[in-house]
Order: structure tokens, then C-alpha cells, then sequence
């Protein structure tokens, strides 16, 4: 049986025995491994969490030491994406933060039709179970975008595959309605039938315009177009300062000239504020 230190740095274990062992070595890799390979900083506060999360993947393998499994996930890429993936959180709504979908379907559309602009790409960077990039193609249906522009691209990623299965269904319980503004649920939305009938699916003409892929931020990217805007909100909390400014600088790269940028609302752009203006409500311009 193993035993988990009652505090970070301690020597000393705890009286009560655990299912599985998990030592300070063990969780020092944990913690080496997450920032190294997706940018992930876990404070030690975070250990019951992650002996938590990591039981139930040491449980389904057969095994009752984190070394047994970690022999397991460096010698597999499909349990490596499995440990990721239980360690990462996924917590979103449609239309969160509302005020960044007031700004696109106002001064947003409006900047990018005085420039111009022939297509509109967004990027979802962080997409999760894929509430926000369909609240973005919603948005943009309700406010007239797809005839204003030739092409209207969202792109969506994550590094969690299995939340990316569920986004590309693009089926949710009818309670997400409660967090979906009336005047876009009828456009947009449709409720299921039969089997389906306590579930809500954006409609098709609307999923098509999302390309989905799995995406580690920290990974060369794929060739994808610069982007007009941005989204990558109550991801960066996640990673300690360097990484976000390491991670806000690619972004300014991968946006046009007066591209947008929108994050949490927890969150700023920190020492990055040179190459980006702050125009309020989270919302920042690449300089």
C-alpha cells in the first residue's frame, strides 16, 4: 500500500494508508512532466487532486504504483494522452463571459468590414467540450457575419481528446440552454427528439463552419491562417508567468495587424502589454 506526505517537501508519511502509492518522487515527476510537456504548472497543493485523477487511470491499468504506471505512459502515446487528459480540467458554458460576444458582434464586425476584409478566421484555443467556438458561430449567424463575408472560419482546439469527441457532436443536455441568450436559440439550436429528447444540438449548417483538432500550445503548430481574433480565456491560469508570456507572444504571431485577443477575465497579458493595447473588459489589440 502506499502513503501520501501530508506536506510538500516533508519527509515524514502520513498514518492513514492509500489505495496506491504515490511518493514525493513520484509526484515531483507528475509536476516536471505537465509543465514540461503542455505548460501546466500543479502547485503541491494540488497533490490530493492528482492522486485522485491518477488512481482511477493506475486502477484501470492493473497496477498499484505511480512508477508501474509511469513505465506504462512513457511507453504509450494513447495512456500518455489518457494521464493529460485526467489531469486537465474542462469547465465551460455556451456564451461565458458575454461581453466578448456584444464586442465581436459589434465594434469586431464592424472594424473588420471597414478594412475589408473578404473571410474572418477565429481561433478557439482551449475550446474544451466546444461550448464557446459554437457560441461564436452563433454569434456571428445572429449578428449577419455570414453575409457580410465570403468566408467565416472558426477553428477550435484542445488537448484533451475526449473532450474534443463531445465537442465535434455537438450534443448537450437541455439545462445548457439556461446559459444560451433567447435570441439565439431558435436560429441556432435544436432540440432533440426521441432518445434525444432532453438534449440540445447546434444546427448543422452552423457546426460545419468549425474545424476541430487536437492542439498541445506548446507543440509546433500546424500551418493554419493569422487570425483576426483570438480566444484563450481561463486557459492561462493554469501556467505560471513565463509560460504565459512565452504563450501571448506566439498568439501576437499568429494575429493579423489589429487582431483581437480575448482571455479571462482572471487573467492579463502581464509584461506582454508593450506589444498588446488593452481596450477593456479583458479585450486587448495587437499593437
Amino acid at each position: 500500500m502506499g502513503r501520501v506526505l501530508t506536506q510538500a517537501g516533508s519527509t515524514s508519511l502520513v498514518e492513514q494508508e492509500q489505495e496506491f502509492e504515490l511518493t514525493d518522487a513520484d509526484f515531483k515527476y507528475v509536476q516536471w512532466y505537465m509543465h514540461k510537456t503542455v505548460g501546466i504548472f500543479l502547485s503541491d497543493r494540488k497533490r490530493n487532486m492528482v492522486y485522485g485523477r491518477l488512481s482511477r487511470k493506475m486502477r484501470a491499468n492493473g497496477v498499484t504504483r505511480f512508477s508501474d504506471y509511469r513505465e506504462i505512459i512513457e511507453n504509450s502515446k494513447t495512456e500518455q494522452a489518457n494521464f493529460i487528459n485526467a489531469l486537465t480540467t474542462n469547465k465551460t458554458e455556451f456564451f461565458r463571459e458575454y461581453h466578448h460576444f456584444e464586442f465581436l458582434e459589434g465594434t469586431a464586425l464592424e472594424q473588420w468590414k471597414h478594412q475589408g476584409n473578404k473571410s474572418v478566421n477565429i481561433w478557439s484555443a482551449g475550446c474544451s467540450t466546444g461550448q464557446e467556438p459554437y457560441s461564436f458561430v452563433a454569434s456571428l449567424y445572429a449578428a449577419g457575419a455570414f453575409d457580410l463575408f465570403d468566408n467565416v472560419n472558426v477553428f477550435a482546439s484542445d488537448l484533451d481528446t475526449k473532450v474534443l469527441d463531445h465537442a465535434r457532436e455537438g450534443i448537450y443536455e437541455k439545462d445548457a440552454i439556461e446559459s444560451i441568450p433567447e435570441r439565439y436559440l431558435k436560429s441556432c439550436f435544436v432540440k432533440g427528439k426521441g432518445q434525444y429528447s432532453d438534449k440540445i444540438k447546434v444546427k448543422k449548417g452552423l457546426q460545419d463552419q468549425i474545424l476541430f483538432n487536437q492542439l498541445n500550445l506548446f507543440d509546433k503548430w500546424p500551418k493554419m491562417p493569422q487570425f483576426d481574433l483570438i480566444s484563450c480565456r481561463n486557459v492561462m491560469i493554469y501556467f505560471d508567468r513565463e509560460t504565459q508570456e512565452a504563450l501571448i507572444k506566439r498568439f501576437y504571431q499568429a494575429l493579423k495587424p489589429n487582431g483581437l485577443l480575448f482571455i479571462g477575465h482572471s487573467e492579463s497579458v502581464g509584461a506582454c502589454s508593450n506589444i498588446f493595447q488593452h481596450i477593456g473588459h479583458t479585450i486587448y489589440v495587437k499593437q
